[in-house]
């Protein structure tokens, strides 16, 4: 019994394999295949490898003061079988730059010169540069001696740089408060499919790092409070007894504790006394760094228990204007967040010390850090930061490359939001709320740009970029989740999660490991939903009585397996529900007959989509004449 378990799991493995190459591969993802860096278990190949660097990094801010320095060490680790001529660094902030390339037009406020180095060394040796000719948001540096295979180089650079007066990721909130992100030259990703990632910001699309170690240190005046990406290291050196002994409590309570309050604040005694403060945070295995700063935002923090085996907790931290009463609530929503999340969809407990929602303006994650909006609703703040948190998961504990597919990280942001509304304030409303502001906008607009397949990367979309990226994904997540069944479904994707955490998917290995982790050939639905210009269309053509029943004639026009409901109402007033999923489309994905078994008559039927809203619902309805 065992040896044929055993031959028959081999067989199936080599039969999804075979299966795989159904899928179109690009040849460049060809060649990763080929180089054995991937596999078609889904799996990372036994060629695989990835870059990694160790960051120490200084910046000094001095708010009202916009301008910001920094120094960095950084340590880059070559673990590619090739040998690099040079680095491509990325300068994310050159897009404040006047004539810098973007997807948008740029208000006076956001224009700044941008990153200014003002050294570079490498291995010891200064480097020329222009600051003029550096203006993009990438440049390559040619290294004095190529960086072998498994060596390692070494750079020194100091920067600065002024902080834009319009905040949107990153920028000034207020004239002391600023946000900092994307503020250091960081060595960009070469990876095994792609080579130097050289795409451009364009201040539209999103990001993509290696996973790095990193040292931060942040330099403020007395009185000036900081928060940042991973655990503070010297809090009772920079902050006065009593706060620390505040933050140190709040990492084992379930009640928010209030660190520093609005009359705290005033007494400007909270940070130690000197001129300025340094403070020191530390982050290993991570993609980013992030920093808040400001001399009059509350801080409040709690934790929650994330882990079950370990009883490890994380801490919810908020800094915020003591006006924003969405913001009062954040620790304890962020609490529920953290849990929910990590208890329940994804149910991968939260792999992070800490995370802090700043008042801002970008709604943005950074890795342990949300930037969010003030909101008057604080349900739907809530909603924002429910999505924001989810974002961990993906891009974080997983290293998308959000700049090429982000469906890959904004996709099961959206589809978590859904799911975690749902267990906050039920089925009706989180979907009341899903649907116009995820699905509506695309459904009910038939420009060709919106039909463009999911996987068409996003550096090359425009117009259709936004649903491309978050509703249709989103959907495409629930559809394989009602054909699989919520226990099969989470299955596939803790595979596919154990695969790829700490590395760089792409959308191959998520087909291919939903494959091996479901042990189903799923690639007529892969296919279906993301290599497609399909839609949601279903037109119910004809009911006709059948010795059991009835047979429902259903036309796919717009083309996507989605699941349906048969809504049926009968001659005595009754009403029956039959739910179809995805399956019924594998073998005919344009043309199929819903068999209904009744003795009853059938009066009328309909065809409810749910969340898979149809763009006709005219031709839905049928009536008995």
């Amino acid at each position: 019994m065992l040896k044929s378990i055993i031959v028959g799991v081999i067989c199936g493995l080599v039969f999804y394999q075979a299966q795989a190459q159904n899928l179109y591969i690009p040849r460049d993802v060809q060649g990763a295949f080929n180089k054995g860096t991937r596999s078609m278990d889904g799996k990372p190949g036994k060629n695989y490898w990835q870059n990694h660097a160790r960051y120490n990094i200084s910046i000094t801010a001095l708010p009202p003061d916009r301008n910001i320095k920094g120094i960095e060490q950084i340590v880059y680790f070559n673990n590619s079988p090739d040998t690099l001529k040079r680095l491509n660094m990325k300068l994310i902030l050159n897009i404040h730059r006047p004539g810098a390339a973007r997807f948008f037009g740029a208000n006076p406020d956001y224009l700044t010169p941008g990153i200014q180095v003002d050294s570079i060394f490498i291995n010891g040796t200064k480097k020329p540069w222009d600051n003029a000719r550096a203006s993009r948001t990438n440049q390559m540096v040619g290294l004095p001696k190529p960086l072998a295979p498994h060596d390692s180089v070494k750079l020194n650079i100091t920067w600065h740089f002024e902080i834009s007066k319009e905040s949107g990721r990153e920028g000034m909130i207020d004239s002391t408060s600023y946000y900092l992100a994307y503020y250091y030259p960081r060595v960009s990703v070469y990876d095994d499919y792609n080579g130097w990632d050289t795409l451009e910001f364009l201040d539209a699309q999103e990001f993509y790092n290696d996973f790095n170690d990193y040292t931060l240190n942040v330099t403020v005046p007395k009185n000036y409070l900081v928060w940042a990406t991973g655990t503070l290291q010297n809090a009772n050196k920079v902050l006065q007894p009593e706060y620390a002994k505040r933050l140190e409590q709040s990492f084992t309570s379930d009640s928010t504790i209030h660190i520093a309050t609005k009359d705290d604040l005033a007494k400007k005694n909270i940070t130690a006394q000197n001129d300025v403060n340094t403070w020191t945070w530390t982050a290993t295995n991570i993609s980013d760094m992030a920093v808040g700063v400001s001399d009059h935002y509350d801080w409040d923090a709690a934790s929650v228990g994330v882990d079950d085996k370990t009883h490890r907790r994380a801490s919810m931290q908020a800094a915020f204007l003591d006006s924003a009463a969405d913001f009062h609530h954040s620790v304890q929503a962020g609490r529920n967040s953290l849990g929910w999340l990590s208890h329940n969809w994804p149910g991968v407990p939260y792999p992070f010390p800490k995370m802090t929602a700043f008042q801002g303006f970008a709604d943005m994650e950074y890795p342990m850090m949300v930037n969010d909006s003030h909101q008057d609703d604080i349900h739907f703040a809530a909603f924002v930061q429910d999505h924001e948190i989810a974002h961990t998961w993906f891009p974080f504990y997983m290293g998308i490359n959000e700049s090429r597919y982000s469906f890959m990280d904004e996709g099961w942001a959206t589809t978590f939001e859904l799911l975690i509304g749902t267990a906050e304030v039920g089925k009706e409303k989180a979907e009341a709320l899903y649907k116009p502001f995820r699905v509506e906008g695309w459904i009910n607009d038939p420009s060709q740009a919106e039909d463009l397949p999911i996987i068409v990367p996003t550096s090359e979309e425009r117009g259709g970029f936004g649903n491309n990226a978050y509703g249709k994904p989103s959907l495409s997540y629930f559809a394989l989740k009602d054909m699989l069944g919520d226990d099969l479904f989470k299955k596939a994707l803790h595979t596919y999660m154990d695969n790829w955490h700490g590395k760089h998917p792409i959308p191959w290995d998520y087909f291919n490991s939903m494959n091996s982790g479901s042990g189903k050939n799923l690639n007529w639905f892969f296919n279906n939903w993301f290599f497609t210009n399909y839609y949601i269309d279903l037109n119910l053509q004809k009911v006709t009585k059948v010795g059991n029943g009835y047979a429902l004639a259903i036309q796919n026009i717009g083309g996507f397996a989605n699941p349906f409901d048969v809504k049926v109402t009968y001659a005595d007033g009754s009403t029956e529900n039959f739910h179809q999923t995805p399956a019924v489309w594998e073998k005919d994905q344009k043309q199929i007959t819903v068999n209904i078994k009744t003795v009853k008559e059938v009066k009328s039927a309909v065809l409810d989509g749910g969340i898979f809203m149809d763009a006709d619902t005219t031709n839905n309805k049928w009536e008995a004449k």
